[in-house]
């Protein structure tokens, strides 16, 4: 095939996915039409396209879904309880369309506006969202074409709006559940948060089979976002998610996502660090069983420094068996004049067995001369050493195993700042390796500590 055929064709396999789904939501129309041909210009990715050579983009391309994923159940219900005892504003998704029966009754609360995109009318879109709708979008495309956060611009049916105007106490919970076996999600939400303003957004849940999901979210001077993210858990869920990130003067950003189980996840973040003394922070840990179906892990990381005395920092874990295959790929670009950066960035990965893959591609480019950056990936199992000093003092094999792999994980999790959520989230890790057969009884948390792979 021809390089125009292979142009024709994925024009074509972009526009037949977007014929598939349903009407997008009504407001923002123009942006949504602008969003469309872009993502019919660009086509949906291919092996040949540098940043999907580790990935086949096939399955979140494809118009139609076999009916394999069923309903959430016992699993979903147990990242559900991760957050359940918090004081939460909580708006709930089900098949990728808003549940009132699930959400907050009041969706209002002090320092933040709430709205839905479904509801918005027309021609009547806030002006601080009509700035930013779409138009983070449109900045991460450039080096790299993002074609699912395109989609999720132009097709999505719903999603939230929150302007934070103020430090919002309770933290903002988006629960998503599925009911079908056949659903296909796209969901758009836009956060701004405005001078010296702070929000906690919590996610947790698979929305649908298949889910692609795009997040804008600006963060004005001084103020302090922080996200919290759980994935899962069924095990053919296929998920793309992006979020773009913008930060003024002396704000500060922090994600962290823990994944367990999907078929296929690829999580995008793009971070455009533009104000002095900003911080930005991304971490994910990933723990996948290929054994009932292959697990495929993509992050994906592009953080761009463009002004002085700033800091990000990408720490990301995975931790795979059975055939799993996990791949990262993350960048730090540092531009002329954003003197005193401090960049650092760490992926790592646990190989359980012989027959899993961990695909790394960490890069660096620098054009300030007073600087601070470094990154490294390795890649290995566990340690033996530190498995036999445990087994010689009484503990299982199985349950040594856990302690290494917690432990493995413990630096992407401590960038999740509440001590609460980090031990909710080190307790639905807890419930995925006993699940896994790694171990059999509950750990001792205060037993973690050391590192567990070797480079």
């Amino acid at each position: 095939m021809g390089a125009l055929d292979r142009v024709a064709a994925r024009a074509a396999a972009a526009e037949a996915r977007l014929d598939a789904l349903a009407a997008p939501a009504p407001a923002f129309a123009a942006e949504r039409a602008e969003a469309r041909a872009r993502f019919l210009a660009m086509g949906l990715p291919g092996r040949r396209d540098e940043y999907w050579r580790f990935t086949d983009a096939a399955p979140l391309g494809a118009p139609t879904l076999k009916p394999t994923l069923k309903p959430a159940g016992q699993a979903a219900e147990a990242d559900a309880r991760l957050l359940a005892d918090r004081d939460s504003l909580t708006i709930a998704f089900t098949d990728g369309r808003f549940d009132p029966a699930l959400s907050s009754p009041d969706l209002a609360g002090q320092g933040i506006e709430v709205q839905r995109l479904a509801t918005l009318k027309p021609g009547a879109e806030p002006g601080w969202a009509k700035a930013l709708f779409g138009r983070l979008e449109l900045l991460a495309q450039t080096p790299v074409p993002r074609p699912f956060a395109t989609l999720a611009t132009a097709a999505a049916t719903d999603g939230v709006l929150l302007r934070v105007t103020g430090r919002v106490e309770r933290p903002v919970y988006l629960d998503y559940r599925h009911s079908g076996t056949v659903t296909d999600a796209v969901l758009h939400h836009l956060v701004q948060l405005e001078p010296g303003a702070e929000l906690t957004l919590l996610e947790t849940g698979s929305a649908a089979h298949r889910f692609v999901t795009l997040a804008e979210v600006d963060v004005a001077e001084g103020a302090r976002f922080h996200h919290v993210r759980l994935q899962g858990p069924d095990p053919d869920r296929l998920t793309a998610t992006a979020m773009v990130t913008r930060l003024a003067r002396g704000a500060t950003a922090k994600s962290f996502t823990l994944a367990a189980n999907g078929r296929l996840t690829r999580n995008e973040a793009v971070i455009e660090i533009a104000g002095d003394g900003a911080v930005a922070h991304v971490a994910g840990a990933a723990l996948g069983d290929g054994a009932d179906v292959p697990f495929l892990h993509d992050d994906t990381v592009f953080v761009t420094h463009g002004a002085v005395g700033c800091e990000s920092r990408q720490v990301f874990k995975k931790v795979l068996r059975n055939g799993a295959v996990g791949t990262f790929q993350g960048k730090i670009l540092v531009r002329s004049g954003a003197q005193k950066t401090d960049g650092y960035q760490i992926s790592q990965a646990l190989l359980l067995d012989d027959g899993s893959q961990f695909l790394g591609k960490p890069e660096l480019e620098i054009y300030a001369d007073d600087v601070k950056c470094s990154h490294g990936s390795t890649t290995g199992a566990i340690d033996e050493t530190a498995l036999f000093y445990l087994r010689s003092r009484g503990v299982p094999r199985e349950d040594a195993t856990a302690l290494l792999v917690l432990s493995f994980l413990a630096d992407a999790i401590a960038e999740v700042e509440e001590e609460a959520l980090r031990e909710a989230i080190v307790a639905r890790l807890e419930e995925w390796l006993s699940a896994h057969r790694t171990a059999h009884r509950t750990v001792d948390r205060t037993a973690l500590g050391g590192g567990a792979a070797q480079g």
